[in-house]
């Protein structure tokens, strides 16, 4: 985990928050709920697609989620339902409300499909990017 989808929702959450001037109010980072991939820097993938769409990445490691992350974060975004059950084993529960499945915020109760898998960076980019823009809005409102 950490190595495709929650690192392009990472860079691409965080140039939505420069380009709308957040940057200092809102902190952006991602974390596996595996460890299968601890210690490894984001997919050729996803560095691919991002670069094909002029998202500024940069080195980085695969670190995992921890249950004092619950406290440390707002809202903690799962990409898939198994991510989100994960979720709720690693920090004991959602009693605060702050895990959130992406597509939930475009109205759309389902899975980010994982590349790894697909293949198909390109339309886990499209989810992302509106489930990501969607997070924003609900952010600044």
């Amino acid at each position: 985990g950490n190595i495709c989808r929650s690192p392009m929702a990472e860079f691409v959450m965080k140039d939505m928050v420069r380009k709308a001037g957040l940057e200092d109010q809102i902190f952006v980072d991602s974390k596996a709920c595996r460890r299968d991939e601890l210690g490894n820097d984001t997919y050729f993938g996803t560095k691919a697609v991002l670069r094909e769409k002029g998202i500024p990445f940069s080195k980085r490691k695969a670190r995992q989620i921890t249950k004092e992350d619950y406290d440390a974060y707002d809202y903690i975004i799962g990409m898939d339902m198994e991510n989100m059950r994960d979720l709720a084993r690693i920090m004991g529960g959602d009693s605060a409300g702050k895990i959130h499945l992406l597509l939930d915020f475009v109205g759309e109760h389902r899975d980010v499909a994982d590349p790894w898998y697909t293949g198909d960076f390109d339309t886990t980019y499209e989810d992302v990017s509106k489930g990501c823009e969607r997070l924003l809005q609900r952010l600044m409102a």
